[in-house]
Protein backbone atom coordinates (compact mmCIF):
# COMPACT_ATOMS: atom_id res chain seq x y z
CA UNK A 1 0.00 0.00 0.00
CA UNK A 2 2.88 2.44 1.04
CA UNK A 3 4.76 1.59 -2.76
CA UNK A 4 1.25 1.96 -4.57
CA UNK A 5 0.67 5.44 -2.75
CA UNK A 6 4.48 6.37 -3.14
CA UNK A 7 3.93 5.70 -6.98
CA UNK A 8 0.67 8.05 -7.06
CA UNK A 9 2.10 10.47 -5.43
CA UNK A 10 4.88 10.88 -7.67
CA UNK A 11 2.74 10.20 -10.56
CA UNK A 12 0.16 13.24 -9.46
CA UNK A 13 3.42 15.64 -8.80
CA UNK A 14 4.72 15.24 -12.40
CA UNK A 15 1.34 16.09 -13.83
CA UNK A 16 1.19 18.55 -11.12
CA UNK A 17 4.42 19.91 -12.60
CA UNK A 18 3.67 19.42 -16.41
CA UNK A 19 0.53 21.42 -16.01
CA UNK A 20 2.25 24.34 -14.06
CA UNK A 21 4.99 24.26 -16.96
CA UNK A 22 2.25 24.51 -19.85
CA UNK A 23 0.16 27.39 -17.93
CA UNK A 24 3.40 29.02 -17.23
CA UNK A 25 4.20 28.95 -20.55
CA UNK A 26 1.07 29.84 -21.61
CA UNK A 27 1.15 33.12 -19.77
CA UNK A 28 4.63 34.00 -20.75
CA UNK A 29 3.83 33.80 -24.05
CA UNK A 30 0.38 35.80 -23.72
CA UNK A 31 2.19 38.62 -21.66
CA UNK A 32 5.10 38.68 -24.36
CA UNK A 33 2.11 38.73 -27.27
CA UNK A 34 0.81 41.93 -25.26
CA UNK A 35 3.95 43.84 -24.71
CA UNK A 36 4.51 43.21 -28.23
CA UNK A 37 1.42 44.55 -29.10
CA UNK A 38 0.77 47.43 -26.68
CA UNK A 39 1.53 50.11 -28.84
CA UNK A 40 -0.85 49.10 -31.42
CA UNK A 41 -3.72 48.30 -29.08
CA UNK A 42 -5.43 51.73 -29.19
CA UNK A 43 -5.41 52.00 -32.71
CA UNK A 44 -6.87 48.79 -33.42
CA UNK A 45 -9.60 49.08 -31.29
CA UNK A 46 -10.54 52.33 -32.71
CA UNK A 47 -9.83 50.24 -36.13
CA UNK A 48 -11.96 47.41 -35.26
CA UNK A 49 -14.89 50.06 -34.27
CA UNK A 50 -14.94 52.44 -37.00
CA UNK A 51 -14.94 49.23 -39.00
CA UNK A 52 -17.76 47.61 -37.32
CA UNK A 53 -20.24 51.21 -37.50
CA UNK A 54 -18.54 51.79 -41.00
CA UNK A 55 -19.70 48.16 -42.42
CA UNK A 56 -23.27 49.01 -43.69
CA UNK A 57 -21.48 52.28 -45.66
CA UNK A 58 -19.14 49.82 -47.08
CA UNK A 59 -21.95 47.54 -48.25
CA UNK A 60 -23.32 50.06 -50.09
CA UNK A 61 -20.02 51.28 -51.76
CA UNK A 62 -19.24 47.16 -52.33
CA UNK A 63 -22.93 46.75 -54.24
CA UNK A 64 -21.50 50.03 -56.33
CA UNK A 65 -18.41 48.73 -57.23
CA UNK A 66 -19.73 45.95 -58.30
CA UNK A 67 -18.86 43.38 -55.54
CA UNK A 68 -15.09 44.19 -55.30
CA UNK A 69 -14.45 44.21 -51.79
CA UNK A 70 -10.69 45.63 -51.85
CA UNK A 71 -12.12 48.46 -54.13
CA UNK A 72 -14.90 49.15 -51.98
CA UNK A 73 -12.18 49.08 -48.96
CA UNK A 74 -10.07 51.41 -50.48
CA UNK A 75 -12.64 53.71 -51.55
CA UNK A 76 -14.29 53.96 -48.04
CA UNK A 77 -10.42 54.50 -46.46
CA UNK A 78 -10.18 57.26 -48.84
CA UNK A 79 -13.35 58.73 -48.27
CA UNK A 80 -13.22 59.12 -44.33
CA UNK A 81 -9.63 60.27 -44.36
CA UNK A 82 -11.24 62.72 -46.40
CA UNK A 83 -13.77 63.73 -44.32
CA UNK A 84 -11.59 63.48 -41.10
CA UNK A 85 -8.53 65.89 -42.80
CA UNK A 86 -10.93 68.39 -44.76
CA UNK A 87 -12.48 69.84 -41.47
CA UNK A 88 -8.94 69.33 -39.35
CA UNK A 89 -6.98 71.13 -42.20
CA UNK A 90 -9.34 74.07 -41.87
CA UNK A 91 -9.61 74.85 -38.51
CA UNK A 92 -6.18 74.52 -38.01
CA UNK A 93 -5.31 76.78 -40.81
CA UNK A 94 -7.32 79.72 -38.12
CA UNK A 95 -5.01 78.79 -35.16
CA UNK A 96 -1.90 78.45 -37.33
CA UNK A 97 -2.72 82.20 -39.04
CA UNK A 98 -3.75 83.59 -35.48
CA UNK A 99 -0.86 82.86 -33.39
CA UNK A 100 1.72 83.72 -36.60
CA UNK A 101 -0.69 87.77 -36.55
CA UNK A 102 -0.26 87.56 -32.59
CA UNK A 103 3.76 86.63 -32.99
CA UNK A 104 4.48 89.15 -35.59
CA UNK A 105 2.79 91.76 -33.66
CA UNK A 106 4.56 90.65 -30.37
CA UNK A 107 7.72 91.51 -32.31
CA UNK A 108 7.17 94.76 -34.17
CA UNK A 109 5.70 96.07 -30.63
CA UNK A 110 2.23 96.66 -32.38
CA UNK A 111 -0.04 94.47 -30.75
CA UNK A 112 -2.75 96.92 -29.38
CA UNK A 113 -5.12 95.84 -26.75
CA UNK A 114 -8.49 97.69 -26.59
CA UNK A 115 -10.01 99.02 -23.47
CA UNK A 116 -12.38 97.10 -21.93
CA UNK A 117 -15.98 97.98 -22.25
CA UNK A 118 -17.55 99.20 -18.98
CA UNK A 119 -20.20 96.32 -19.00
CA UNK A 120 -17.34 93.67 -17.89
CA UNK A 121 -16.90 95.54 -14.79
CA UNK A 122 -20.44 94.88 -13.85
CA UNK A 123 -20.24 91.08 -14.39
CA UNK A 124 -20.66 89.07 -10.73
CA UNK A 125 -17.84 87.41 -8.98
CA UNK A 126 -15.11 87.97 -12.04
CA UNK A 127 -15.97 91.46 -13.36
CA UNK A 128 -13.95 93.68 -11.23
CA UNK A 129 -10.83 91.54 -11.39
CA UNK A 130 -10.86 91.08 -15.11
CA UNK A 131 -11.66 94.87 -15.95
CA UNK A 132 -8.85 96.11 -13.73
CA UNK A 133 -6.32 93.58 -15.75
CA UNK A 134 -7.68 94.49 -18.97
CA UNK A 135 -7.18 97.66 -18.67
CA UNK A 136 -3.83 97.53 -17.46
CA UNK A 137 -3.21 95.28 -20.65
CA UNK A 138 -4.44 97.93 -23.30
CA UNK A 139 -2.16 100.36 -21.13
CA UNK A 140 0.98 98.62 -20.24
CA UNK A 141 1.31 95.44 -21.94
CA UNK A 142 4.83 94.32 -20.32
CA UNK A 143 3.60 94.88 -17.25
CA UNK A 144 1.31 92.27 -17.31
CA UNK A 145 2.79 90.19 -19.40
CA UNK A 146 5.68 90.69 -16.25
CA UNK A 147 3.03 89.45 -13.80
CA UNK A 148 1.70 86.83 -15.17
CA UNK A 149 5.36 85.06 -16.42
CA UNK A 150 5.47 82.01 -14.43
CA UNK A 151 1.25 81.51 -15.46
CA UNK A 152 2.47 81.98 -19.08
CA UNK A 153 5.17 80.13 -19.13
CA UNK A 154 3.47 77.14 -17.67
CA UNK A 155 0.41 77.33 -20.07
CA UNK A 156 2.64 77.88 -23.02
CA UNK A 157 4.41 74.50 -22.12
CA UNK A 158 0.86 72.90 -21.54
CA UNK A 159 -0.02 74.53 -24.93
CA UNK A 160 2.81 72.90 -26.26
CA UNK A 161 2.33 69.55 -24.45
CA UNK A 162 -1.26 69.80 -25.46
CA UNK A 163 -0.42 70.53 -29.44
CA UNK A 164 1.51 67.62 -29.48
CA UNK A 165 -1.32 65.25 -28.21
CA UNK A 166 -3.46 66.77 -30.93
CA UNK A 167 -0.83 65.38 -33.50
CA UNK A 168 -0.84 62.28 -32.48
CA UNK A 169 -4.58 61.50 -31.85
CA UNK A 170 -4.87 62.59 -34.91
CA UNK A 171 -1.95 60.60 -36.71
CA UNK A 172 -3.50 57.76 -34.76
CA UNK A 173 -6.84 58.52 -35.52
CA UNK A 174 -5.47 58.39 -39.56
CA UNK A 175 -4.03 54.86 -39.10
CA UNK A 176 -6.68 54.13 -36.99
CA UNK A 177 -8.75 54.79 -40.76
CA UNK A 178 -6.50 52.29 -42.63
CA UNK A 179 -6.79 49.47 -40.55
CA UNK A 180 -10.84 49.68 -40.70
CA UNK A 181 -10.22 49.90 -44.61
CA UNK A 182 -7.66 46.56 -44.37
CA UNK A 183 -10.25 44.81 -42.00
CA UNK A 184 -13.16 45.75 -44.31
CA UNK A 185 -11.31 44.28 -47.01
CA UNK A 186 -10.98 40.74 -45.19
CA UNK A 187 -14.06 40.79 -44.02
CA UNK A 188 -15.47 37.48 -44.91
CA UNK A 189 -12.58 36.13 -42.83
CA UNK A 190 -12.90 38.78 -39.90
CA UNK A 191 -16.44 37.84 -39.35
CA UNK A 192 -15.79 33.99 -39.35
CA UNK A 193 -13.09 34.36 -36.41
CA UNK A 194 -15.04 36.50 -34.70
CA UNK A 195 -17.45 34.10 -34.77
CA UNK A 196 -15.67 31.80 -33.59
CA UNK A 197 -14.41 33.34 -30.65
CA UNK A 198 -17.97 34.04 -29.89
CA UNK A 199 -19.00 30.12 -29.48
CA UNK A 200 -15.86 29.75 -27.19
CA UNK A 201 -16.81 32.61 -24.82
CA UNK A 202 -20.70 32.15 -25.06
CA UNK A 203 -21.30 28.65 -26.36
CA UNK A 204 -25.08 28.52 -27.59
CA UNK A 205 -25.71 32.12 -27.25
CA UNK A 206 -22.68 33.36 -29.11
CA UNK A 207 -24.80 34.71 -32.13
CA UNK A 208 -27.25 37.16 -29.90
CA UNK A 209 -23.52 38.33 -27.63
CA UNK A 210 -22.28 38.89 -31.10
CA UNK A 211 -25.11 40.84 -32.76
CA UNK A 212 -25.32 42.38 -29.20
CA UNK A 213 -21.46 43.83 -29.48
CA UNK A 214 -22.02 44.86 -32.96
CA UNK A 215 -25.59 46.71 -32.07
CA UNK A 216 -24.03 48.80 -29.01
CA UNK A 217 -20.95 49.66 -31.18
CA UNK A 218 -22.92 51.18 -34.01
CA UNK A 219 -25.48 52.77 -31.39
CA UNK A 220 -22.83 54.62 -29.61
CA UNK A 221 -20.66 55.34 -32.69
CA UNK A 222 -23.65 57.22 -34.20
CA UNK A 223 -25.53 58.29 -30.90
CA UNK A 224 -22.53 59.81 -29.01
CA UNK A 225 -19.41 60.18 -31.52
CA UNK A 226 -21.70 61.04 -34.21
CA UNK A 227 -23.64 63.91 -32.04
CA UNK A 228 -20.41 65.10 -31.00
CA UNK A 229 -19.15 65.57 -34.39
CA UNK A 230 -22.22 67.45 -35.81
CA UNK A 231 -22.40 69.53 -32.73
CA UNK A 232 -18.56 70.25 -33.44
CA UNK A 233 -18.66 71.02 -36.91
CA UNK A 234 -21.93 73.79 -35.53
CA UNK A 235 -19.90 75.20 -33.01
CA UNK A 236 -17.11 75.67 -35.17
CA UNK A 237 -19.36 76.84 -38.23
CA UNK A 238 -19.81 79.69 -35.28
CA UNK A 239 -16.60 80.82 -33.98
CA UNK A 240 -15.44 81.15 -37.72
CA UNK A 241 -18.24 83.36 -38.48
CA UNK A 242 -17.32 85.85 -35.57
CA UNK A 243 -13.88 85.10 -36.15
CA UNK A 244 -12.96 83.61 -32.25
CA UNK A 245 -9.11 83.59 -31.86
CA UNK A 246 -7.81 80.22 -32.20
CA UNK A 247 -11.32 79.02 -33.86
CA UNK A 248 -9.40 75.59 -34.14
CA UNK A 249 -8.57 74.69 -30.66
CA UNK A 250 -11.63 75.92 -29.71
CA UNK A 251 -13.48 73.43 -31.85
CA UNK A 252 -11.07 70.89 -30.51
CA UNK A 253 -12.07 71.44 -27.02
CA UNK A 254 -15.69 71.31 -27.75
CA UNK A 255 -15.39 68.33 -29.78
CA UNK A 256 -13.77 66.61 -26.61
CA UNK A 257 -16.02 68.07 -24.19
CA UNK A 258 -19.04 67.12 -26.23
CA UNK A 259 -17.66 63.48 -26.13
CA UNK A 260 -17.60 63.65 -22.41
CA UNK A 261 -21.48 65.15 -22.08
CA UNK A 262 -20.35 68.68 -21.27
CA UNK A 263 -20.21 70.26 -24.46
CA UNK A 264 -22.75 73.43 -23.65
CA UNK A 265 -19.97 74.03 -20.88
CA UNK A 266 -17.63 74.26 -23.42
CA UNK A 267 -19.14 77.48 -25.29
CA UNK A 268 -19.31 79.25 -22.06
CA UNK A 269 -15.80 81.27 -22.34
CA UNK A 270 -16.31 82.31 -26.02
CA UNK A 271 -19.74 83.67 -25.52
CA UNK A 272 -18.24 85.96 -22.65
CA UNK A 273 -15.23 86.90 -24.83
CA UNK A 274 -17.82 87.81 -27.91
CA UNK A 275 -20.07 89.63 -25.33
CA UNK A 276 -16.97 91.44 -24.43
CA UNK A 277 -15.35 92.54 -27.72
CA UNK A 278 -18.19 92.24 -30.34
CA UNK A 279 -21.43 94.66 -30.37
CA UNK A 280 -24.42 93.39 -29.11
CA UNK A 281 -26.89 92.46 -32.00
CA UNK A 282 -23.37 90.44 -32.69
CA UNK A 283 -22.89 88.62 -29.73
CA UNK A 284 -26.72 87.91 -28.91
CA UNK A 285 -27.16 86.17 -32.12
CA UNK A 286 -23.40 83.94 -31.30
CA UNK A 287 -25.05 83.43 -27.88
CA UNK A 288 -28.43 82.31 -29.70
CA UNK A 289 -26.48 80.22 -32.10
CA UNK A 290 -24.30 78.48 -28.91
CA UNK A 291 -27.66 77.72 -27.53
CA UNK A 292 -28.69 75.69 -30.60
CA UNK A 293 -26.00 74.18 -30.66
CA UNK A 294 -26.00 72.79 -27.05
CA UNK A 295 -29.69 71.87 -28.04
CA UNK A 296 -28.70 69.66 -30.25
CA UNK A 297 -27.73 66.89 -28.09
CA UNK A 298 -30.82 66.41 -26.66
CA UNK A 299 -32.46 66.41 -29.82
CA UNK A 300 -30.09 64.01 -32.09
CA UNK A 301 -29.24 61.75 -29.79
CA UNK A 302 -32.61 60.53 -28.84
CA UNK A 303 -33.36 59.72 -32.38
CA UNK A 304 -29.93 58.71 -32.83
CA UNK A 305 -28.96 56.32 -29.88
CA UNK A 306 -32.71 54.97 -29.74
CA UNK A 307 -32.12 53.44 -33.61
CA UNK A 308 -29.52 50.66 -31.35
CA UNK A 309 -29.32 50.55 -27.46
CA UNK A 310 -29.47 52.98 -24.85
CA UNK A 311 -26.77 53.53 -22.74
CA UNK A 312 -26.53 55.46 -19.08
CA UNK A 313 -24.72 58.64 -19.37
CA UNK A 314 -22.51 57.92 -16.39
CA UNK A 315 -21.00 54.78 -18.61
CA UNK A 316 -20.12 57.23 -21.22
CA UNK A 317 -18.68 59.78 -18.60
CA UNK A 318 -16.92 56.82 -17.23
CA UNK A 319 -15.84 55.60 -20.60
CA UNK A 320 -14.33 58.69 -21.98
CA UNK A 321 -12.51 59.84 -19.09
CA UNK A 322 -11.15 56.09 -18.21
CA UNK A 323 -10.52 55.78 -21.65
CA UNK A 324 -8.26 58.97 -22.18
CA UNK A 325 -6.45 58.30 -18.87
CA UNK A 326 -5.55 54.70 -20.29
CA UNK A 327 -4.87 55.95 -24.30
CA UNK A 328 -4.86 59.17 -24.70
CA UNK A 329 -6.57 61.51 -26.90
CA UNK A 330 -7.80 58.48 -28.89
CA UNK A 331 -9.45 56.76 -25.37
CA UNK A 332 -11.94 58.99 -25.40
CA UNK A 333 -13.72 58.30 -28.45
CA UNK A 334 -12.47 54.01 -28.09
CA UNK A 335 -12.77 54.36 -24.08
CA UNK A 336 -17.16 54.69 -24.26
CA UNK A 337 -17.45 52.29 -26.84
CA UNK A 338 -15.66 49.46 -24.87
CA UNK A 339 -17.15 50.10 -21.77
CA UNK A 340 -20.70 50.91 -23.51
CA UNK A 341 -20.42 47.02 -24.97
CA UNK A 342 -19.16 45.68 -21.49
CA UNK A 343 -21.93 47.00 -20.09
CA UNK A 344 -24.90 45.43 -22.43
CA UNK A 345 -22.26 41.86 -21.92
CA UNK A 346 -23.19 42.23 -18.62
CA UNK A 347 -26.60 42.89 -18.27
CA UNK A 348 -27.55 40.16 -20.96
CA UNK A 349 -25.13 37.49 -18.92
CA UNK A 350 -26.91 38.73 -15.39
CA UNK A 351 -30.67 38.36 -17.53
CA UNK A 352 -29.34 34.82 -18.50
CA UNK A 353 -28.46 34.04 -15.01
CA UNK A 354 -32.11 35.10 -13.69
CA UNK A 355 -33.70 33.33 -16.71
CA UNK A 356 -32.20 29.65 -16.09
CA UNK A 357 -33.59 29.08 -12.13
CA UNK A 358 -37.41 30.04 -13.89
CA UNK A 359 -36.86 27.61 -16.88
CA UNK A 360 -35.93 24.51 -14.47
CA UNK A 361 -38.74 25.59 -12.87
CA UNK A 362 -41.04 25.45 -16.02
CA UNK A 363 -39.29 22.35 -16.72
CA UNK A 364 -40.13 20.54 -13.21
CA UNK A 365 -43.78 21.67 -13.44
CA UNK A 366 -44.11 20.10 -16.92
CA UNK A 367 -42.63 17.20 -15.83
CA UNK A 368 -44.56 16.53 -12.94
Amino acid sequence: MTSGGAVSDTFYLKRALEVFIHIGFITLLAVTCFLVLRPFIAIVAWGLTIAVAGYPAYRKLQNLAGGRSRLAAVLFTILLIAAVIAPIMMLSQTLIDGAQALAAKLQNGTLAIPSPPPKVAGWPIIGKPLSDVWSLASTNLSAVLGRFAPQLKGAAGQLLSAAAAVGLGTLQCLLSIMVAGALLANSSNGARVTRKLAIHLFGNRAEEFEALAVATVRSVTIGILGVALIQTLFAGLGFLVVRLPGAGLWAFLFLIAAVLQVGGLALIPAVIYVFATAGSVKATAFLMWCILVALLDNVLKPVLLGRGLPIPIVIVFLGAMGGFLAMGIIGLFVGPIILSVGYKVLLAWLDEALQLPAEREAKRASSA
